[in-house]
């Protein structure tokens, strides 16, 4: 008498995918799995947000759900002998937003980078000239938001994004403010009655600027270039003497205010 080998037993796994409020989740990535973290089974939700799997036989499996724009869910289906419905709810993505200011609420036309816990980079964008930037489609975890922009202190704040909602984060630059100017030729002819030398006021090349600290300690020293102009970045806030060479050295002191930007044309003296 001849044995039949026994029927393979597959029970269908069905069920929707869905958002909180009920509307579905079309194109949805399903993948059963086993206790031993083996595929069994792999589909999709159709526009109608509605699936359909088969697990091998009876016993405990997990069920995993995908779709962009998504936080991803796993939910744990036990299989009998008679089909099982399993829906699926899935959560939007968090969303990050916030405002990139100066101490004194000022707002800064930034780069706007976030990493993940691995240090890779998820998104960058800018905060524009309103200061405001939103980074969406991401999910929920741990972060490091990072803004830098010219004439700042770089800065980096953690953040916690949650899923299914915006998190709000402002991020402050200070410091780093920006010294820039132009050496031009002047002199002392015109005050005695005397008509202008020839090139007065025009850029002055290779001119040696100096800038010093409240203290007198130097901060740095620079040449100028055919244009005659000079830029000292990163400054932080405070009182500063900057001193050009090349005719009889001028000196002139001046206030710096953090995160701003301070521009000082600068006249040489002819030499007799």
């Amino acid at each position: 008498m001849a044995t039949t080998s026994p029927r393979t037993l597959v029970i269908p796994v069905c069920g929707g995918v869905q958002h909180p409020d009920g509307t579905v989740v079309p194109h949805a990535a399903l993948t059963l799995i086993d206790v031993a973290g083996q595929q069994v089974g792999r589909g999709a939700s159709g526009q109608d947000g509605r699936y359909a799997l088969v697990a091998p036989g009876a016993g405990a499996y997990v069920m995993i759900a995908a779709a962009g724009g998504h936080q991803p869910q796993a939910v744990t289906v036990t299989v009998g002998e008679l089909p099982v419905e399993v829906d699926i709810v899935l959560g939007g993505a968090g969303r990050l937003a916030g405002t990139v200011i100066t101490p004194d609420g000022t707002t800064v036309d930034a780069t706007v980078t976030l990493t993940n816990v691995r240090g890779e980079v998820v998104a960058t964008t800018r905060s524009g000239r309103e200061g405001g930037y939103v980074i969406t489609e991401l999910v929920a975890g741990e972060y490091t938001l990072a803004a830098s922009a010219p004439a700042f202190s770089p800065a980096a704040v953690p953040v916690t994004v949650k899923a299914a909602r915006e998190t709000r984060q402002d991020i402050e630059l200070a410091g780093g403010a920006l010294l820039r100017g132009t050496v031009r030729a002047g002199g002392e002819r015109s005050a005695m009655g005397v008509p202008p030398a020839e090139g007065w006021g025009r850029p002055v090349e290779d001119a040696r600027v100096t800038l010093l600290d409240a203290a007198g300690n130097v901060v740095d020293t620079l040449t100028t270039g055919p244009d005659g102009t000079f830029r000292f970045v990163d400054l932080s806030t405070g009182e500063y003497t900057v001193i050009a060479a090349g005719y009889p050295p001028v000196a002139t002191v001046l206030q710096i205010a953090g995160g701003g930007r301070t521009e000082r044309d600068l006249q040489l003296g002819h030499e007799d």
